[in-house]
């Protein structure tokens, strides 16, 4: 197969790993991570971070936005209309359009609420929002959001910051076969093996926050899923050999002794 760009909404990146930007200890920690990680895309919680009090300290004074690209998100909303109104005020400060949609369902869980999910996604996407969706691996709900507009289908691998890896791997190699979207796994990432096994089930890309923000080493834990990413879609790309039951010698019968 040939590796195709990784492009979302007519925009093409260069780093398949996306970065959240919440959960480090200092703004200055969390550079670091994201400058080792390589990534283009850094997710932004507009209900949280500090974007706009230029009298206290700043995401932007730390990360440029000219030159990583800010993706707002709606964390923290449990409710279309919170969602909806939160990625106006995301427009009115940076004119962000491209953006992170996420409605949750509880606050123990944080499972996305897909009935107001999907009431998100339709609406934004009317207003001219270009919609990446958190959502559950149920493969008919991500063809409706599809079909309602989104621009990238964001299934949870595990609930969000659980560090369990991805649960579901029949579920998310379904979605894959159905959708022409970029299909990346948000939520439940672990370690550097997760964001590989991601992409070799044919993944777009990987949103990865606490299990960087939060490791004893966040650089070297960005460094390594970086890595991963890249480890991922190169196998995914090379073609797998078919799994067996039985012993397959690596040298033929031919010509023994």
């Amino acid at each position: 197969m040939i590796d195709k760009r990784f492009k979302i909404a007519n925009k093409i990146f260069k780093s398949r790993l996306i970065v959240g930007t919440g959960k480090y200890k200092s703004f200055s920690e969390c550079a670091k991570a994201i400058k080792t990680s390589g990534a283009d895309i850094v997710t932004v919680a507009v209900r949280r971070v500090n974007i706009s009090n230029k009298n206290k300290a700043r995401l932007m004074d730390y990360i440029d936005p000219n030159k990583i690209t800010y993706l707002p998100n709606t964390a923290g909303c449990f409710t279309a209309e919170d969602a909806i109104r939160t990625l106006r005020l995301a427009r009115e400060i940076g004119g962000w359009k491209l953006v992170k949609l996420e409605v949750l369902g509880d606050k123990k869980n944080l499972f996305p609420e897909m009935i107001e999910t999907l009431r998100s996604t339709e609406l934004l996407t009317k207003e001219g929002f270009k919609v990446m969706v958190y959502c559950n691996d149920d493969p008919l709900m991500a063809k409706r959001l599809e079909n309602a507009g989104a621009v990238a289908i964001m299934p949870l691998a595990a609930p969000i910051g659980s560090g369990l890896g991805i649960q579901n791997k029949v579920n998310i190699k379904i979605i894959r076969k159905q959708t022409k979207l970029p299909l990346i796994i948000d939520a439940g990432i672990g370690q550097a093996s997760d964001a590989s096994i991601a992409m070799e089930l044919g993944c777009d890309g990987v949103l990865i926050n606490t299990a960087i923000a939060k490791a004893k080493n966040p650089s070297q834990m960005a460094e390594a899923m970086k890595l991963a990413v890249i480890s991922g879609r190169k196998s995914y790309l090379s073609g797998r050999i078919n799994p067996n039951l039985f012993g397959s010698a690596s040298t033929t019968n031919k010509g023994i002794i």
